[in-house]
């Protein structure tokens, strides 16, 4: 008789603390009476220096809710694409992403993002896995957990060479 094995899916949980850091003394008497600086936490981490983005009066030296979403982004790929290219059997030694994201405000004082564009540049080992790295982006898309998790598009234009 076979024997019957079950995969149980996994559920991931994540956590943090964001603390605004920004009251000037006066609370949010007024929108310009404070500063959007927060400070995010995660256990065991160096903590992040976050703020809004320039326009909407933050702290241009500091991450912003963009910024993060396009790492996000960026970095999922690139993690995901390392491990596609381990199963096809394909040595990448560069990966560098020259990312880009576009936010469209709505008028209302909303917005959202409309598309983000990943701009890989991999380097392999050999010429002869240039077609089976090409391919590793697409699998890499279906395993990005923070791809799928987006309601736009997030394209890519990769280039990939070699070193022989």
């Amino acid at each position: 008789m076979a024997e019957t094995t079950t995969r149980t899916l996994g559920e991931h949980r994540y956590a943090l603390t964001s603390t605004w850091t920004g009251n000037t003394g006066t609370g949010t008497t007024g929108y310009r009476d404070y500063r959007r600086d927060v400070t995010i936490e995660v256990e065991g981490k160096p903590d992040l220096l976050a703020s809004a983005d320039k326009p909407f009066r933050g702290d241009p030296s500091r991450w912003n809710p963009e910024d993060l979403l396009l790492a996000s982004l960026s970095e999922c790929h690139l993690l995901s694409y390392l491990h596609a290219c381990v199963t096809a059997g394909v040595v990448v030694v560069s990966y560098r992403d020259q990312a880009s994201g576009t936010i469209r405000e709505d008028g209302a004082g909303g917005g959202s993002f409309v598309e983000v564009m990943l701009r890989p540049e991999v380097v392999v080992a050999d010429a002869s896995m240039i077609d089976a790295a090409e391919r590793a982006h697409a699998q890499a898309n279906e395993w990005c957990f923070i791809a799928n998790s987006m309601n736009f598009p997030v394209r890519h234009q990769a280039t990939v060479t070699a070193l022989a």
